[in-house]
């Protein structure tokens, strides 16, 4: 039979749907360690404000830290009738050191107990993606720096558009990746403020001191308002909010990834150990990974619509409904660390084919824009002229089947004979790529300035 704690008002047995229904112990069993964490500096605030002995201190100190290491080793496994993981620990309190762990939940409920218990396994695990997130933009940060001189076709609408190098690219990613960095950190330091003491939800009249409790678990201080903060989930919808967006930004490079290492582009070949072959084309190199990566977008998305849903039409302050909070969140973040943790791993060892990057370059006339700019610079012709010449040119070279960096002057000054001599060097791609050398563009100087600046901001992030 389930044991519930919440009984005396009820005297006829549960309904054995209901208790199916109920029973949350299958998922939230993962909030042991933030349970007995939280249980502890709360005993600890009861004693100091003299609500319990030191003595029922010391004693439900003792017990719950034993709990945790039969936990630990297996001993105790959290697969009984218990309703809840708060149940089955306070229920395996009891049995070991008798009615000095039934003064435990003196001045708080159940109510106040899951808001800490899933706050403190939030916080955790944004720190462990946000440290996650610094290491991918270490790697980046490492290939960009040693790629900052590759020529790559720059692309909009997956068209050939300018020259740039393959470490200003993957610099856009870094960047991507610091906002997700710094996203993550400020809803930890929005969200560091402690439940505990907040009861059902108007408080409790027991002489508490909620400031012990936040300061032995790390918080900033208890929270303003308990009505709020019982049914307050706005933690748990930040997390899967920025786990959303991250994914948007690991879809993203995992697309281009899938599309580098394609037979068509050839521009990167993924190590054998993140590839797998095909069961009937023994030829076959798939890009699983990336592939997957991609695909757990839609799963994390999903996440947060469900909670988002969830959490809509409530009033204050707890309902039920919000036991519902907390599955999509534990699989959110699990796949969160794991991608990044093999993420990080495969753009590490990842093969970069620049001799492939560069000979692309010489597909679909990426100095294009470098003519009309020539043209409106150096020769005075106003922009609209300049645009027609330069795709007078790009049809001239599509004729010969070329590209338009490979035009001799003579056959340029044939199209107009305003095109001067300067414009040869021009049209070199490196020539071009290198020219784009303001602030945030793709020149290797560039490059290597924004890399610095990262380096330098990561330096200060890792001594944190």
């Amino acid at each position: 039979m389930l044991k519930k704690i919440a009984s005396a008002r009820i005297t006829q047995k549960s309904s054995t749907l209901l208790q199916e229904l109920n029973n949350s112990l299958p998922f939230d069993k993962i909030l042991y360690q933030e349970d007995i964490k939280g249980s502890i500096a709360h005993a600890y605030m009861l004693a100091e404000q003299k609500i319990i002995s030191k003595d029922d201190y010391i004693k439900i100190k003792e017990g719950l830290l034993e709990i945790y290491q039969e936990i630990e080793d297996g001993v105790f496994k959290l697969d009984g009738d218990d309703e809840d993981i708060h149940m089955a620990i306070e229920s395996r309190l009891t049995e070991k050191i008798g009615s000095a762990g039934k003064r435990l939940h003196t001045a708080r409920s159940r109510n106040d107990q899951v808001a800490l218990d899933f706050r403190l396994y939030v916080q955790k695990n944004t720190k462990l993606i946000a440290s996650l997130l610094l290491k991918n933009i270490s790697t980046l940060l490492k290939v960009a720096k040693e790629s900052s001189d590759i020529l790559l076709p720059g692309m909009t609408h997956l068209q050939h558009a300018q020259p740039i190098n393959f470490g200003y690219h993957l610099m856009a990613y870094v960047s991507m990746f610091k906002r997700d960095y710094e996203r993550f950190i400020s809803s930890y330091e929005r969200n560091n403020y402690s439940p505990i003491g907040c009861a059902a939800l108007a408080g409790t009249p027991h002489p508490i001191n909620r400031a012990i409790t936040a300061k032995e678990l790390g918080f900033i201080e208890p929270t303003l308002n308990c009505f709020d903060t019982v049914s307050d989930r706005d933690f748990a919808l930040e997390i899967l909010f920025n786990i959303s967006t991250l994914f948007v930004h690991i879809s993203r490079l995992s697309e281009e990834i899938i599309l580098w290492s394609s037979s068509e582009f050839r521009f990167i070949t993924l190590s054998d150990r993140h590839a797998t072959g095909s069961s009937i084309m023994p030829q076959k190199k798939n890009p699983d990974i990336p592939e997957l990566l991609r695909a757990k977008t839609g799963r994390v998305n999903g996440n947060l619509i469900a909670l988002l849903t969830v959490m809509k039409g409530l009033p204050l302050a707890y309902n039920k409904d919000m036991q519902e909070d907390k599955e999509g969140v534990f699989d959110s973040i699990k796949t969160a660390k794991l991608s990044l943790r093999v993420l990080n791993e495969m753009i590490s060892e990842m093969k970069i084919n620049s001799k492939n990057m560069e000979k692309a370059c010489m597909i679909g006339h990426l100095t294009a824009t470098d003519l009309a700019d020539y043209l409106v610079k150096e020769e005075g012709i106003p922009f609209r002229d300049a645009y027609h010449i330069t795709g007078n040119v790009v049809n001239f070279a599509e004729g010969r089947g070329v590209d338009i960096s490979e035009l001799s002057l003579n056959e340029l000054q044939s199209i107009d004979s305003r095109i001067g001599s300067k414009v040869v060097e021009l049209l070199d791609n490196r020539a071009s790529m290198n020219a784009r050398n303001s602030e945030g563009g793709t020149s290797t100087k560039q490059t290597l300035e924004q890399i610095a600046k990262i380096e330098n901001w990561l330096e200060d992030r890792l001594k944190d």
